[in-house]
């Protein structure tokens, strides 16, 4: 029989007690405050007493949820070192042009965003101000992941600093024409200013613990001091909903990345509405944050609850504080003082008395716009805090009013996310609010003047001074380039010779590849292996031993196989990250290796290497991301096809990355079919990425799992490597050649299919008497994306043919081709083949069973290839239309 409520034992009595009188003491005293001072008194004592605990360094599980108060009180915050006076003018201009610079492109209906930066205002500009190192000091400065929504209020103060010009800020989101600004930031459009790329909400804060992670990374490896370096992400609490953007936390806390520090706005809006309608979103993130082991800081009131709290000797403002929702705490931020005082201090009669004292203005100014966010002071002790804690990464929970200055039209509505412009009378309202010396005659024409106190003024001397003090300018994007030294020929020569009689996977190739890639005295330590936990499937275990898997812990413990060859090794510098079950942090990791060229000035060469389809699938709006940043890199897809990966059925029956991936203009697509292709794919990937010229441009290659015996480089087919297409094969070369008048076929394949072609070429002439030539497509995706150069040429009046239609030049016999992917990704060039056409590829889900069976199943093999050749050749009357039947009953399809 289980024992009663409130007498189950607890872990603590599983355990030695060595006085138990002591802690009958502690309990009873416990009880006898809750008997004589009450409950609320008892759970204060016990609630502090965990905290001293905390504070002292004492083992105890941490508290996940603290008061609804700052973590820093007004008495222990240290003194203010700037000018506040002139950086709340500097803050004032900024808020005024960032308003009227989405106010004046709202006429054309390009849209904007007003209320986030006017929320966030001093969050940044504090930082401006007082923390955030430039490009232009020691070492790489900080990182900054700006919120995407914010952009205007970072042009404003490029525009003061005189980086922006006022025709860019009216040509915000117009960006055709030339001299625009991009809506958001974004690396590719703006690449001076901007690093990272954050408004796909939740990759900002995924990107960032990885950016700080990968700072570690080259630092422990000896290749970049990046000790001064700090991370700061600037996120809202609405876009903390987003599961990327807590997916790391734990990583972080792991690795005590204490370079890294989240700000995230809590103006209890996100685009619809509430964030937390009926609950309160800062105690919901603390307890995630404190959960998960970061050091957090909340910075929710203003200096003008100081007397509200002073007065609240019993608790009961700090309890009803903890228990008001946020869209009702909303609501107070827009409803007049009576409404306040019978709602809010109504619900308790301790909370009547303590309003009976204040004054209306006092209540209008707490519960309106006093708010931890929106003062320097505040947040430049939250700030301090975070750089000086050791050991952890710090969250700050910063409270403030969407849409602050911007008028009660704007402040906490629910709407004010897609509100785009404010009235000429509003900006008059928020310019007396501020205090700009903006006449009414600058509104003369009904359009809202842009204010600057001038290129000389004490304001721009005082930003610019304290930007040179912290490094220069910032955010800025500064590209140094150091062109790496092509790798010595010997590491290409053993793909180029092929494999003998040996049957190897091209994804075995691959990684033999970079292994010896990885032994360049030059550029051997700039790879960076990345692998989602399946570097065993792959055939890199060999790597563990000899390039180490990055920890910066090193290894704590003997590994269960340090006697064999290829052990377990995690090294402080290792050079492996394999980063467990998680496709979207190998991802974050691979963009912070992508662009560390930019970052750090340290260009390094990155492979992703991934299973199947839990690449492109997964994760297409990092690539995305990757993309804006300009990264450079590759991407490997191993294990790649619909067909190859045996049994593994459906969900891992890959068919469509190539076709996903074609929508990435910054991506390189590459299926190659031999070993001696991939040497030839990846050296010149590393000139166009890492050479002389490097190009914005990363790369995709698809590997697969299936041992073939890998031929020698044919002469002078690199060209048709590089471009997507070369004649691998003619039917001339057989051993059995057909006649010289026999029908001829042209049979196109990438990947694995190339086999299935081949063994197709045997079977129509042997059994059909049809000449077939063997072209390697090893990129459809190329083929493209020339021709559509050609197209944009013709355009402009220059005439040129796409190079597929000029490598079948002179060809009159029919094209077939066949991949092992959906027909849509050769389909992707047929416009611009002149012959006939036709395609098969693995259209639909995919399934368990053997190889053979799963491509009779979608018809790709090489005899369902000779059934499609026969049909082809038949519509043109060159083999009789019976030959269609007889193959399909000698086959057996």
């Amino acid at each position: 029989m289980s024992d009663p409520v409130g007498k189950l034992p607890s872990e603590l009595d599983q355990l030695p007690d060595r006085d138990t009188e002591e802690t009958a003491e502690w309990a009873a005293s416990l009880d006898a405050v809750a008997k004589a001072a009450g409950t609320r008194r008892a759970e204060y004592l016990l609630r502090r007493t965990l905290q001293h605990a905390e504070a002292a360094g004492l083992a105890l599980p941490k508290l996940l949820e603290t008061d609804y108060v700052n973590t820093i009180p007004t008495s222990a915050e240290p003194e203010f070192p700037g000018d506040m006076e002139m950086e709340a003018k500097i803050t004032a201009w900024n808020r005024w042009n960032a308003a009227a610079m989405v106010t004046r492109g709202s006429k054309y209906g390009v849209g904007g965003h007003i209320a986030t930066f006017a929320s966030a205002a001093w969050l940044y500009e504090t930082g401006f101000q007082h923390f955030f190192r430039g490009k232009e000091a020691d070492g790489s400065g900080d990182q900054l992941y700006i919120q995407g929504h914010a952009s205007p209020g970072i042009y404003a103060r490029a525009f003061l600093d005189g980086r922006v010009s006022e025709q860019q800020l009216d040509n915000f989101r117009q960006e055709s024409g030339g001299n625009g600004l991009p809506s958001y930031p974004h690396p590719r459009r703006l690449p001076w200013l901007w690093e990272f790329p954050t408004v796909s909400m939740g990759l900002g804060p995924l990107s960032a613990i990885y950016q700080a992670r990968f700072n570690r990374y080259l630092q422990n490896r000896n290749i970049k001091d990046t000790a001064n370096s700090h991370v700061w992400a600037f996120l809202g609490d609405g876009e903390m909903d987003e599961p990327e953007s807590t997916a790391a936390l734990a990583l972080a806390s792991r690795e005590q990345l204490d370079n890294l520090t989240f700000v995230i706005n809590c103006n209890l809006q996100r685009l619809d509405g509430p964030v937390r309608a009926n609950f309160r979103v800062v105690q919901e993130l603390e307890a995630q944050f404190r959960g998960a082991g970061w050091n957090v800081i909340k910075s929710l009131w203003g200096s003008a609850w100081d007397e509200l709290f002073q007065l609240d000797t019993t608790g009961a403002l700090v309890r009803r504080l903890r228990e008001v929702p946020d869209a009702q705490f909303q609501t107070y931020a827009t409803r007049d003082v009576a409404y306040i005082r019978q709602h809010f201090f109504g619900a308790d009669a301790e909370l009547v008395q303590l309003a009976g004292v204040l004054s209306d203005a006092k209540i209008a100014e707490c519960f309106h716009s006093s708010r931890g966010g929106h003062e320097p002071r505040k947040v430049y002790a939250a700030y301090k805090a975070a750089l000086e804690h050791k050991g952890a990464p710090t969250v700050i929970l910063a409270q403030t009013v969407k849409g602050y200055t911007l008028g009660a039209g704007f402040e906490s509505k629910n709407a004010n996310h897609q509100m785009k412009k404010l009235t000429i009378d509003e900006f008059k309202d928020m310019r007396d609010l501020l205090g700009l010396p903006i006449p009414d005659s600058a509104f003369a024409d009904g359009v809202v003047p842009y204010g600057h106190p001038g290129a000389d003024s004490p304001e721009v001397r005082y930003l610019n001074e304290r930007r040179a003090a912290l490094g220069g300018p910032a955010p800025a994007r500064k590209v140094h380039h150091v062109a790496l030294p092509a790798p010595a020929e010997r590491s290409f020569a053993p793909l180029l010779k092929g494999s003998g009689k040996q049957e190897m996977a091209t994804t075995m190739a691959f990684v033999r590849l970079v292994k010896d890639l990885m032994r360049d005295k030059e550029t051997g330590k700039r790879w960076v292996p990345i692998v989602p936990d399946e570097a065993r499937t792959f055939g890199m275990e060999s790597l563990f031993p000899s390039a180490g898997i990055y920890s910066p812990l090193g290894q704590t413990y003997e590994p269960v196989d340090r006697d064999q060859l290829m052990y377990y090794k995690e090294a402080k510098d290792g050079q492996i990250l394999n980063e467990g079950i998680t496709e979207a942090g190998a991802m974050a990791d691979f963009i912070a290796a992508c662009t560390s060229y930019a970052t750090h000035g340290e260009p390094m060469i990155p492979f992703y290497i991934f299973y199947s389809m839990f690449g492109w699938q997964r994760t297409a709006d990092q690539m995305w991301q990757l993309a804006d940043q300009l990264g450079k890199g590759f991407i490997v897809g191993a294990t790649a096809g619909r067909t190859t990966l045996t049994g593994e059925g459906l969900q891992h029956a890959d068919g469509h990355s190539h076709l996903i991936a074609s929508t990435n203009p910054a991506s390189l697509n590459y299926d190659p079919a031999f070993a001696y292709e991939i040497a030839v794919i990846v050296k010149d990937g590393l000139r166009r990425m890492y050479g002389e010229n490097p190009e914005d441009v990363f790369y995709y290659l698809t590997v697969y799992n299936e041992p073939k015996v890998q031929p020698a480089m044919p002469e002078g087919v690199e060209e048709g490597i590089l471009k997507g297409l070369y004649r691998f094969n003619e039917a001339s070369s057989l051993e059995s050649a057909p006649a010289a008048d026999a029908p001829k076929i042209q049979l196109m394949a990438s990947g694995t299919a190339i086999h299935w072609a081949l063994e197709a070429q045997q079977l129509l002439a042997a059994d059909w008497n049809v000449a077939a030539d063997v072209w390697s497509a090893t990129s459809w995706g190329e083929l493209r994306r020339e021709a559509l150069e050609c197209d944009e040429a013709l355009l402009r009046g220059e005439v040129r043919t796409p190079y597929v239609t000029r490598a079948l030049e002179g060809v009159t016999s029919p094209v077939l081709a066949v991949s092992d992917w959906m027909r849509q990704v050769p389909d992707q060039i047929s416009q611009w083949v002149e012959q006939d056409w036709t395609s098969l590829g693995t259209d639909g889900f995919g399934l368990s069973d053997t190889r053979e069976g799963a491509r009779r199943h979608f018809g790709v093999d090489a005899q369902s290839i000779v059934v499609a050749a026969l049909a082809q050749l038949a519509r043109r009357g060159e083999v009789p239309a019976s030959a269609i039947k007889e193959a399909r009953e000698r086959y057996g399809l």
